[in-house]
């Protein structure tokens, strides 16, 4: 079963406001990592304290922040932003 890959409003509105090199950057990550047949945990990290139960991928200077759900076998974009101020 190959993982798919869904984007939350917010995380759309904030992917957006990245340069086209950028966004091409993250989506590539996504599309070659995450939306395979592996488990997409193998990548990324789990997220601690209020954000526990969170998944963290690290593609360059910008961090994308998910939600796994395993039931659905779905990765749910919730955050994507610039590692100086994504955990804010």
């Amino acid at each position: 079963m190959i993982w798919k890959v869904k984007f939350d409003d917010r995380a759309r509105k904030e992917l957006r406001k990245f340069d086209p090199p950028a966004q091409q950057e993250i989506l590539g990550y996504l599309r070659k990592r995450i939306a395979t047949k592996s488990n997409p945990k193998r990548f990324g990290k789990p997220l601690g304290g209020e954000k526990h139960g969170l998944w963290r991928y690290r593609v360059g200077m910008y961090r994308i922040i998910c939600q796994i759900q395993t039931d659905k076998v779905v990765v749910l974009v919730l955050r994507v932003g610039h590692r100086k101020n994504i955990y804010n």
